[in-house]
């Protein structure tokens, strides 16, 4: 009988949290009328107030937690990797972390089309994971597995949130970065676990990566854009939006 009353007050507990995320996000919202000339204001007041539930999620209105971002698969290609030039990256099991202390800087509604467009800054950002990396180099096929971390230091970036359709359509997702302020990445077993290659090669990378930025910023964007995707239409694809916001 105990062990019962106390899964009773387990489950009542749980559903008093949800309804208490609910009512929270109502009146996170209350203020933001479509009509009013403040309304692209009143949403980005409204999303930095929603991250300290970026941890813990929305169950009832099936938003997992944002932060860390998880993100089993992603994957990028150019050419193709048994051809010169050719590569296949893909990237498994990432997490992303940071997003509770980021702030949206910028918002804008572009209701013609269907689409949101936000500019956020992390103080810092991190992801981790595993890789697996495939191309053609000089005639040698080559195909390398491990693991990876990256952290970015005042990091911007501008996200474009479109619905294809009517409520319910399929939300695409194009990120781009803005800013990175520093940077500092470890790629593992690249050259074959030699630790003293690897090393180096950090230091290199840590070093000069502003040299090489230009030409790795559109493959990162690509790949975010790809991952942010997939996790907004997990998420949000079908989140009642004018439950909280009235015209």
């Amino acid at each position: 009988m105990r062990i019962f009353l106390g899964q009773i007050l387990a489950v009542i507990l749980l559903i008093s949290g949800i309804v208490g995320q609910v009512e929270e996000v109502m009146d996170i919202f209350s203020d933001c009328r479509k009509s009013s000339p403040d309304f692209d204001k009143c949403i980005q007041r409204a999303f930095n107030d929603l991250r300290p539930l970026f941890s813990v999620g929305i169950p009832e209105l099936n938003v997992a937690p944002f932060d860390p971002h998880r993100s089993p698969y992603v994957e990028q290609r150019r050419g193709d990797a048994r051809g010169l030039g050719g590569f296949r990256l893909i990237l498994t099991n990432v997490s992303e972390h940071g997003w509770t202390n980021s702030e949206v800087t910028k918002y804008r509604t572009d209701a013609p089309n269907n689409r949101i467009v936000y500019s956020q800054f992390f103080p810092e950002k991190s992801l981790e994971g595993e890789y697996s990396f495939k191309m053609n180099a000089l005639g040698r096929p080559s195909n390398t597995r491990g693991v990876w971390n990256l952290t970015l230091y005042n990091y911007s970036q501008t996200t474009s949130v479109t619905r294809i359709g009517g409520p319910g359509g399929l939300l695409k997702v194009r990120v781009e970065i803005d800013k990175i302020g520093d940077m500092s990445m470890h790629i593992s077993n690249f050259f074959g676990g030699r630790r003293v290659l690897e090393n180096i090669a950090d230091v290199v990378i840590n070093s000069m990566w502003q040299t090489g930025f230009p030409f790795i910023k559109p493959l990162i964007n690509d790949l975010v854009s790809t991952a942010f995707t997939d996790i907004f239409n997990e998420s949000f694809r079908h989140f009642p939006l004018d439950r909280f916001i009235k015209d």
